[in-house]
């Protein structure tokens, strides 16, 4: 995922706050439980050493009801200057996250936050198309448009001799301008930063949006069922909708994994190890960061060790955990940070990706 929004998180003077609490309602006892889990976590920051004014921005940010669809956590930093940080995912979080700390602690964040895939979903037929845009952990669509609507000789009508085949191909024509209207507003939507695109409908419909959508960045996937006629509630068409994106999210993942491999074997366009990807972080090298947080935070990272590092306003003597260190470092070179087990990275704990070779 991209970091580079987090930029300015780490603009400001440490130590930072950083907590994470559980904050759905979808029980009676919602509130009530919401209200305890803040507590609890603030009381945990107090004893780490955290100053008081800090506790209370970050009482008053995670205290806020999150008018979203349970599961619901929330995430915020805060330093002596307010609250840096504030935002959701849809993942229950049985234990709350606490620290505190010179930089912010947002690899967890990270890890629930990119698992999280914004895609567009439309469903086609003769007469155009719906346009919805989604988040994969949200149900609800964050916008929704039509595009085409055409409909004059939108139907075949069984008429004999010549007049039939220019009807035919005038009805034919008024297919494809719909279908263009639908390609031509999911061009919108790819330029906005949609990187998937699911296609459901008519079949002959489909072909035509996806062929106009062929020199397209995005990832272009029919679904194996789902028509315009659906509510969006047809369980058929959900679940197609599902197995997309966890196909979409399982082959990027390979495809990365085989990069990683690939570059490892030619030893080229690659670093591997804290201290190789900081010093690649220096030459602003690192294209894609990919992390196994629990590993790397076992593991410390001194910025004065790597002259030119950015890091925002740290101490550079302090051993900072690397983790940390790292997103932070991908955030302030706009570097994607991916997550993934040490065991896909060839043993280590984190590697990085060059967007050019040493």
């Amino acid at each position: 995922m991209d970091v580079s929004r987090l930029h300015s998180v780490f603009d400001g003077v440490g130590p930072f706050a950083t907590v994470t609490v559980d904050v759905s309602h979808d029980s009676e006892s919602g509130a009530h439980e919401h209200e305890l889990r803040v507590r609890g976590a603030c009381e945990q920051l107090k004893e780490l050493g955290a100053d008081e004014n800090v506790v209370r921005r970050i009482t008053g940010a995670l205290g806020q009801q999150a008018d979203e669809p349970a599961p619901v956590a929330r995430t915020v930093v805060a330093n002596a200057g307010g609250v840096v940080f504030d935002e959701i995912v849809h993942e229950r979080v049985d234990q709350s996250s606490v620290h505190w700390g010179p930089l912010p602690d947002l690899s967890t964040w990270v890890r629930s936050a990119e698992r999280n895939i914004r895609f567009a979903l439309a469903l086609v037929d003769h007469e155009g198309g719906d346009v919805a845009i989604y988040q994969s952990d949200v149900p609800e669509p964050e916008s929704e448009t039509s595009a085409g609507g055409e409909t004059w000789h939108v139907h075949h009508v069984p008429v004999g001799g010549w007049s039939a085949l220019r009807y035919q191909h005038e009805t034919e024509n008024v297919w494809h301008r719909n279908a263009e209207a639908v390609a031509q507003e999911l061009d919108s939507v790819i330029a906005s930063g949609v990187g998937l695109i699911l296609l459901g409908g008519d079949p002959r419909s489909v072909a035509d949006v996806e062929k106009q959508l062929d020199t397209s960045v995005a990832t272009v996937v029919q679904l194996r069922s789902g028509s315009r006629a659906a509510d969006g509630g047809d369980e058929t068409q959900q679940q197609a909708i599902r197995e997309a994106l966890l196909e979409y999210a399982v082959a990027q993942r390979l495809e990365l994994h085989h990069t990683l491999k690939d570059r490892l074997g030619q030893d080229s366009a690659v670093a591997t190890g804290v201290r190789d990807i900081a010093d690649a972080f220096v030459q602003g090298q690192v294209d894609t960061l990919l992390l196994d947080p629990d590993a790397t935070h076992k593991q410390t990272l001194t910025v004065k060790d790597h002259p030119g590092l950015d890091l925002g306003a740290v101490p550079t003597d302090d051993a900072l955990p690397a983790d940390q260190a790292l997103v932070a470092a991908a955030a302030r070179t706009s570097a994607n940070v991916v997550v993934l087990p040490r065991t896909a990275l060839g043993g280590a704990p984190a590697a990085a990706l060059l967007r050019w070779n040493t």
